[in-house]
């Protein structure tokens, strides 16, 4: 892996369009909140000279992360694209957030690159998530390498660093992940510190010094060579073991060396292949210099060792209706598809979706079908439909280059289209296509919303809608139990930031309120009621008396209405009308304002007359006689109780378990879920674990995760539900 000159265009101007998807690679930055991803693709774009001064664009901010709200934060919260060239090769660099929160936008960016970068703090470790995001890499066999940053934290080592990830990422092969080079340090200072100044090639056995701020290339001194050949030893032997070359072992005992070009291309072609996992060392520029340490390696790494989008396979494809297609593959000469990864909105250009060319062209003004997209129980509505497409372009910080067209492999930003969403499929319109979804992680922490003014109400539908539109992570729903407007979120940083975009991008205020359950009433015992509905007030008066007795049933039962009336005490035509409104009084409840359920009603006596009886009356008739029941009976709440399970690293299962028990869970099992992994099933109140999104993640440390299903009601303990039954009472 030699230095490569880079070709590239200004910041500014026309972007090149790729001709093929040979000259592509698309690569995603992944790591924990603070690992140095968002630095790293400064010190890239600087490296191959995409820009002047690295890590800032005209207001400030940095390539990756120049929103307002990133700005505020200082984080990442979002994916976002940076386009690189070395060597001719264009690199679309894909930096996503490291907090748990916006792991939609992560699981955006896995979506569309063919490899993955893991970023590593050398002061921090790998953290929980981040081991559970290399696992599903590598279910899927996406080639993936490692970045180590932060090298002259005063906690780092390097050695230890590689330790770390051969246990954590190597599994039963810790020898598939191994530097390709060493830190090589300075003199240290009076503080005892001695800075990383440049990197020790094993393969090549040269050192590349960084320490200008230029790379430049030297033989090592005498007292490196006995590092450089213990550690190279390792390196050519974890490379052969991973050769599809079942000779090459052979020729290095027998020679105690490989021809190094031999072994640049069975390292290449396992990293391609997913098999061996590379250790780099990176650093930023230092002040006023071009090459940050360690970034000429990865580019020659990314363009040498990661594949092209020829070597991914084309995700499955079906018509709008669901009939099966043949596959498809990258060929720039296919059928056309296409895929949102991600949807945003501009105050100047509108809606700008970032799409992954997966076959075909796409080309600007041309007009496309989109389909979509099976999302319907988080506020998506299904869609297919025609869009003329607008300007095709390359993102670059807030800056969007015009692109002439994308190639099957390729990312580009599409503006205008109004009715896509992130998830949707854009085809030819003579030839429309659905594209198989990718698994986005389900919203699990709840926030109830209420417009702050009349004026914020009018706007609120069409600013949540496109909020929803942008995000799939994100559910709306209006309950029909509790009549809130809930936004479900991934975490409390997810629902932050949704609703400053909902308060700045789309000029709409909203107040939290306390998230309420759908709790349900029941008789807890028989009892009987009488209501009598007389009013005289000239002309036709309203006359209705009707007699109930109320029984409890179990739970799931409804409501049973059953008529036992003789002697014809209530007409045959009024019957209908007391069931309707006991039937009408239970749904808006009768002792907290929830619905009542489960019990029987028998309507056994009444009276009517002849002219002043109506509908109407009996209707208010057997709303009093419930109402009288329940002033008579003693009322239990039921709580709705979720089935949930739960899956944490083995570590952190008796605390999982102990903790599930004091929200009033009851652990019904668990079992191995897969190595290293538990799942813990266990039935709970819902009314416990409306927070626990976020109290899951602190508790295992980011390893857990969790589903909830909605499996019963069941009565509420005494001492929780009296006091919400006190409180209804005086009028709370």
């Amino acid at each position: 892996m030699g230095d490569k000159a880079s070709t590239h265009p200004g910041a500014a101007g026309r972007a090149a369009a790729a001709d093929h998807p040979s000259a592509l690679r698309n690569v995603v930055l992944v790591g924990h909140s603070g690992s140095g991803k968002t630095t790293l693709v400064e010190a890239l774009a600087l490296a191959s000279g995409a820009v002047k001064r690295a890590g800032r664009v005209e207001d400030g901010g940095t390539l990756s992360d120049y929103d307002e709200m990133e700005h505020r934060q200082q984080r990442s919260v979002q994916l976002s694209l940076v386009p690189v060239e070395w060597g001719g090769v264009r690199i679309n660099v894909l930096d996503t957030p490291g907090y748990a929160d916006f792991v939609g936008e992560l699981r955006a960016g896995l979506r569309a690159a063919d490899a993955a970068l893991f970023v590593v703090s050398a002061a921090d470790g790998v953290d929980g998530a981040t081991r559970l995001v290399w696992d599903e890499c590598a279910a899927v066999g996406m080639p993936r390498a490692i970045v180590v940053t932060h090298l002259d934290a005063a906690r780092a080592d390097f050695e230890e660093m590689v330790s770390v990830c051969q246990q954590t990422f190597g599994g039963d092969d810790p020898d598939a992940v191994i530097p390709l080079y060493l830190p090589l340090r300075g003199a240290e200072g009076s503080d005892g510190h001695a800075p990383v100044e440049g990197l020790i090639g094993l393969l090549s056995q040269r050192i590349f010094d960084y320490s200008s701020g230029t790379r430049t290339e030297r033989d090592p001194d005498p007292e490196h060579l006995p590092l450089i050949k213990e550690s190279r030893n390792r390196l050519i032997e974890g490379i052969i073991a991973e050769s599809e070359d079942e000779t090459l072992m052979d020729r290095y005992l027998e020679d105690g060396d490989c021809d190094i070009k031999t072994l640049i291309a069975d390292l290449e072609k396992a990293v391609a292949r997913g098999v061996f996992h590379p250790v780099l060392a990176a650093a930023p520029a230092a002040e006023g210099g071009r090459h940050g340490l360690g970034t000429v390696e990865l580019l020659e790494l990314i363009t040498g060792g990661f594949p092209t989008p020829l070597e991914r396979e084309v995700p499955a494809v079906t018509t709008p209706e669901g009939r099966a297609r043949p596959a498809l593959t990258c060929d720039p000469d296919g059928p056309l598809a296409a895929e949102v990864v991600k949807t945003s909105s501009d105050p100047y250009v509108g809606r700008i979706s970032l799409v992954r060319v997966f076959s075909g062209t796409l080309r600007p003004d041309e007009t496309v079908h989109v389909s979509g997209h099976g999302l319907e129980d988080r506020g998506h509505e299904d869609h297919d439909v025609d869009e003329r497409i607008g300007a095709l372009s390359a993102p670059f910080g807030k800056q969007q280059r015009p692109l002439s067209k994308a190639v099957a492999g390729d990312l580009a930003c599409v503006a205008k289209l109004s009715r896509a969403e992130t998830g949707d499929t854009l085809s030819a319109k003579d030839d429309p296509l659905l594209m198989e979804p990718w698994v986005m992680p389900d919203p699990l922490l709840p926030v109830a919303i209420e417009a702050h003014s009349k004026a914020d109400e009018d706007k609120l539908s069409h600013g949540l809608s496109r909020l929803v539109a942008e995000d799939p992570t994100m559910r709306l729903e209006q309950n029909p139990d509790t009549h809130q407007l809930v936004l479900w979120c991934l975490g409390e940083a997810h629902m932050g930031v949704a609703l400053e975009r909902l308060r700045s991008r789309y000029g709409v205020n909203v107040d939290s309120v306390p998230h309420l359950v759908s709790l349900r009433e029941t008789f807890a015992e028989e009892t009987s009621g009488r209501g009598r509905h007389v009013k005289q007030s000239g002309g036709h008066g309203q006359f209705a008396i009707c007699e109930i007795t109320v029984e409890p049933l179990p739970g799931g039962s409804g409501i049973e209405f059953v008529d036992k009336v003789v002697g014809g005490a209530v007409p045959r035509q009024f019957i209908p009308s007391v069931e309707k409104g006991v039937r009408a009084q239970a749904e808006k409840g009768v002792a907290a304002g929830y619905p009542l359920v489960d019990f029987r009603v028998t309507l056994h006596d009444g009276k009517a007359h002849s002219v002043d009886s109506s509908d109407a009356a009996f209707q208010m008739a057997g709303a009093l006689a419930l109402r009288e029941c329940a002033a008579k009976a003693r009322i239990h709440l039921l709580e709705p109780v979720a089935e949930l399970k739960v899956t944490v690293s083995d570590e952190y299962v008796g605390s999982v378990m102990s903790d599930l028990s004091g929200r009033r869970g009851k652990v019904s099992g668990t079992e191995q879920a897969s190595e290293g992994l538990t799942l813990v099933r266990a039935l709970i109140p819902e009314i416990e674990i409306s927070r626990y999104a976020v109290e899951l993640r602190s508790l295992s440390h980011g390893t857990g995760r969790f589903a909830r299903e909605y499996a019963c009601h069941e009565p509420m303990p005494q001492q929780l539900s009296g006091k919400i039954l006190e409180a209804a009472r005086n009028g709370g």
